[in-house]
């Protein structure tokens, strides 16, 4: 009898060299991608096309597409909401203050003072994370063991109302938190003065 011990050293680490191999060139392709958000959504656009135009072409994989449609909504709600919720840092700087009274102490809070918005998902995640899903979903719209037949325009109208509903109360955390998630809209603007 042979041992075979003697190969099996040598093909796993020409496997683990391959992997990191393939690991290293996979971070290559997100890094030269990271300065172009345009052409990274486009692609995701353009993948989210086709995938829902096989689903509406082949009449199936309703399941899916609704299970894309949560996750994409959850990563959404996520890049539209603040790292430090507004709601709870009012009530730990209550708590602070309440137990660091004493004599001497600076102030530690100033209204007007500046606080750029930190996103609890970085764009390039939201990126990432979608094109993920979206690439699983178009493999999982290949078996049939996924096709679980379901009346879709209930998941649609399910999938509908909490988006508005969800929206309705983001919206309304903005307003009452004042805070804009995009860097264009709502901030003020100075002109030239010549």
């Amino acid at each position: 009898m042979m041992d075979d011990s003697a190969g099996t050293p040598a093909l796993s680490s020409r496997a683990v060299g391959l992997f990191g191999n393939l690991q290293m060139h996979y971070q290559t392709l997100l890094d030269k991608s990271t300065p172009h958000p345009g052409a990274r959504w486009g692609l995701t656009g353009g993948l989210l096309f086709m995938f829902l135009l096989r689903i509406v072409l082949a009449q199936g994989w309703y399941i899916i597409c609704y299970a894309l449609g949560i996750y994409m909504l959850n990563l959404f709600l996520a890049f539209l909401t603040p790292k430090i919720d507004p709601e709870m840092a009012e009530e730990l700087d209550e708590a602070e203050a309440a137990s660091e009274s004493g004599p001497g102490l600076l102030p530690v809070k100033n209204d007007d003072e500046f606080r750029p918005f930190i996103r609890r998902l970085p764009e390039f995640k939201f990126w990432l994370n979608s094109t993920k899903a979206v690439l699983l979903s178009c493999v999982c719209s290949f078996f049939a063991v996924f096709d679980i037949p379901v009346y879709w325009p209930i998941l649609l109208f399910y999938w509908m109302f909490l988006f508005v509903i969800t929206m309705r109360r983001q919206i309304e955390h903005m307003i009452k938190h004042r805070y804009v998630p995009f860097a264009n809209f709502g901030k003020q603007r100075y002109s030239r003065g010549k």
